[in-house]
């Protein structure tokens, strides 16, 4: 059962080309890091293809997809690419689906009637195939007719679900082993994530927060990024909301808004500042209830200082 309670991973963020993944996910395992995720944005790499290679290229670190969007595959071919790697790499896989950017779903055709049927069917359908039972569905979204894998996993993987809002995290409490938050997932937001989930067994939770390592101003802008409409509920639980929000509100540029945050809101929307003081914030997260802290390198600086800082981060955390 994937239950973890202080690991420390890392990401390697969607602006590496793939001809550098096998180098740093090989990085990242050296760095001493417990797990290192990927991401699937359209339209950059792949997240099974990545995923496999990440898998393949490192020999202990635990690999995480996150997220498929649950509407761009058929839930049958899905479990089928995630048994085939649970089994060649048993015990190191994370499986993880989200929604899918409503822009991009569009973009290719795949907007479901309802995102949230479509994820919890999805959820329930991989997890069951996963599981090995022969499954028979007729959903909002998924339809399968006696559908049962030839090889499922003898090490059945996590399937986690990445959301944020309220009901999709009553859905993932219910239909998944875990959640993962994005970015920025501060300690008062897990609280409220796991109020939301609900979940009434063992539910893991992974959160994922920019790291800059040293000065925290390296982390304004990309902060500011990522403040967008959708992560309003991520923030609404800390102090200063309702300034930070009114800002995000009449900021008329990324950078405008950049130059406005205020030094002491970085270090709770980012993980930031000297070493002692990162660890205090993972630390922090951990007693919140994330069990998994993933700090992401930095998009514009090189991303093998952010796995070094990482690392750096993660053994003084156990040290």
């Amino acid at each position: 059962m994937y239950a973890p309670s202080t690991s420390v991973g890392v990401r390697i963020n969607r602006e590496q080309p793939p001809a550098k993944l096998v180098e740093l996910a090989r990085r990242a395992e050296a760095a001493g890091l417990d797990e290192v995720w990927l991401v699937e944005d359209c339209f950059w790499a792949a997240g099974i293809a990545t995923v496999a290679t990440a898998l393949a290229a490192t020999s202990t670190i635990k690999v995480g997809i996150g997220v498929l969007p649950a509407v761009a595959r058929n839930p049958a071919i899905a479990a089928m690419e995630l048994a085939a790697l649970a089994e060649l790499h048993p015990g190191r896989l994370i499986g993880g689906f989200g929604h899918g950017v409503a822009s991009w779903m569009r973009q290719i055709g795949a907007y479901p009637v309802s995102q949230l049927a479509a994820l919890e069917e999805t959820l329930v359908a991989v997890r069951r195939l996963l599981a090995g039972e022969r499954v028979t569905m007729t959903g909002r979204h998924v339809s399968l007719d006696e559908v049962e894998l030839v090889f499922p996993p003898s090490t059945v993987p996590p399937l986690l679900a990445g959301v944020r809002r309220p009901k999709s995290l009553a859905v993932a409490g219910a239909a998944a082993d875990g959640t993962i938050l994005a970015e920025p997932s501060p300690p008062e937001f897990v609280r409220t994530a796991l109020a939301d989930i609900k979940a009434d067994g063992p539910h893991a939770l992974v959160t994922y927060n920019w790291l800059a390592l040293g000065d925290p101003d390296r982390a304004r802008r990309t902060v500011a990024e990522s403040l967008t409409p959708g992560a309003r509920v991520q923030v609404e639980g800390l102090p200063f909301a309702a300034e930070l929000l009114a800002l995000v509100d009449s900021a008329s540029t990324v950078d405008e808004l950049a130059a406005d945050l205020r030094p002491e809101w970085l270090s709770k929307l980012a993980i930031c500042g000297e070493l002692d003081e990162c660890v205090t914030s993972v630390r922090a997260l951990h007693e919140a209830g994330s069990g998994s802290v993933v700090l992401l390198p930095l998009p514009e600086e090189p991303p093998e200082q952010g796995i070094e800082d990482a690392g750096r981060v993660a053994a003084a955390l156990r040290g």
